[in-house]
């Protein structure tokens, strides 16, 4: 029979930083009662504070009525210990991005919550099979990775563990409905679908600059292609930190000396992108400013790397990105991680800016044709080799047969 969505009456989220902030906001902008629950009293009340705050200024704005501004900050309890979730149908932890640390989480939540409570993680791009390991109930375990904010940003990466109930993950798809989010099933892998194709559309970026682009430049062709951003501008605006932690443990990290190098020097100058004033631009105020300090130490570290600089156009800087990204998506496919190609575009056109009107990667690779997408890659492959080059295979069946993903997605039954 088909599985049924269990009820979730109450919810509970775990820590109090920027991203539990806004899944409570997110959950209480549903309708749903929600417990904010740190053991630090001072991040509560910060995390207290800026929720009133962002409700009050939604009021002024006219976007909220006074009530119902009211109503929807009352549906968010704070709480100091684990005791206080023991009544939730559904607890969400979202604190830092370490294993160790989910670990400690996710043992109390098993001694703690109701037998039937489901169990969720926020991770980005830890093992949730690791985590649902850490329980008693792997099969109540789901991955429910909200981007950041976390009140206002619609797309909801729905990860299914190896474990994960259908039960489970029908109600997953259920509660991202009702919280207005647009929900996708994805599998378990490192940066599961999103920063997994993510990581290569900004190692191209990186690697540019290196061989003599202005990011700037790199920036203003994405954008001018319809990107929202930049990928500067992105890993500006999210911190270098935050990338630099999401590379040092991808487990298929390849032995280049070269790879993200320019984000491992600008974090040890304590240039961390907007929220420390400068990154890879300077900042004034949110305004990004080229910085010759920039241009200068990637310019040494080239010489270092021994990368030579070259004429770039602006077609090869639009290839660079888009194509690495592309045959990501095509192993992520091979492998199951996204269940059809769609599914991949929707991540893509809600959650990281990719133009609508191109209908994401994988649908804009489809409208370029893949015999041209493989070409493309063939291309850089002979000047860069195998080790970032090397054509996903359903890439090259699907351009060999003339097909398409959206073709190969439909036929899969998918």
């Amino acid at each position: 029979g088909e599985a049924r969505a269990l009820p979730v009456a109450r919810a509970a989220v775990i820590g109090a930083g920027t991203m539990g902030r806004g899944i409570a906001m997110a959950f209480a902008n549903g309708g749903l009662p929600v417990t904010l629950m740190d053991k630090d009293p001072a991040q509560l009340d910060r995390a207290l504070e800026a929720i009133a705050g962002d409700y009050r200024a939604a009021v002024e704005k006219g976007r909220l009525g006074n009530d119902e501004a009211a109503r929807r900050l009352g549906l968010i309890r704070r709480a100091g210990g684990y005791e206080a979730v023991a009544d939730a149908d559904l607890v969400i932890e979202a604190v830092f991005e370490e294993m160790s640390i989910k670990q400690e989480v996710f043992r109390e939540l098993d001694r703690i919550c109701k037998p039937e409570a489901i169990l969720a993680s926020n991770t980005s791009s830890l093992d949730l099979n690791r985590i649902a390991g850490f329980t008693s109930r792997p099969e109540r375990v789901i991955g429910l990775h909200f981007f950041a904010p976390a009140n206002i940003m619609r797309l909801l990466e729905i990860v299914r563990g190896g474990q994960t109930s259908d039960e489970v993950l029908k109600t997953g798809l259920e509660l991202s409905r009702r919280l207005g989010n647009t929900g996708v099933v994805v599998g378990v892998c490192y940066g599961f679908v999103g920063n997994r194709m993510f990581l290569p559309y900004l190692r191209e970026a990186e690697l540019m600059m290196l061989e003599g682009v202005p990011p700037e430049r790199i920036d203003a062709v994405a954008v001018d292609w319809g990107m929202a951003m930049g990928p500067h501008a992105v890993t500006d605006l999210s911190g270098l930190d935050v990338f630099q932690r999401l590379n040092a443990a991808n487990p298929a990290r390849p032995d280049d000396p070269a790879w993200f190098r320019v984000c491992d020097l600008l974090c040890e100058a304590g240039r961390y992108g907007q929220k420390s004033g400068a990154g890879i631009y300077r900042y004034q105020g949110r305004r990004p400013q080229p910085d010759p300090e920039v241009t200068e130490l990637v310019r040494q570290e080239a010489e270092r790397l021994g990368i030579p600089r070259r004429e770039i156009d602006d077609s090869e800087i639009l290839e660079r990105l888009l194509l690495p990204m592309i045959n990501e998506g095509a192993l992520i496919l091979e492998e199951g991680i996204a269940i059809r190609s769609g599914d991949i575009d929707v991540i893509y056109t809600n959650g990281y800016g990719f133009p609508r009107h191109r209908g994401g990667p994988m649908f804009h690779a489809d409208q370029q044709g893949l015999e041209k997408v493989l070409a493309g890659i063939e291309r850089y492959r002979q000047r860069y080799g195998d080790r970032y080059w090397r054509p996903a295979p359903l890439l090259e069946r699907l351009a060999r047969e003339g097909s398409s993903f959206s073709a190969w997605s439909r036929a899969s039954g998918a």
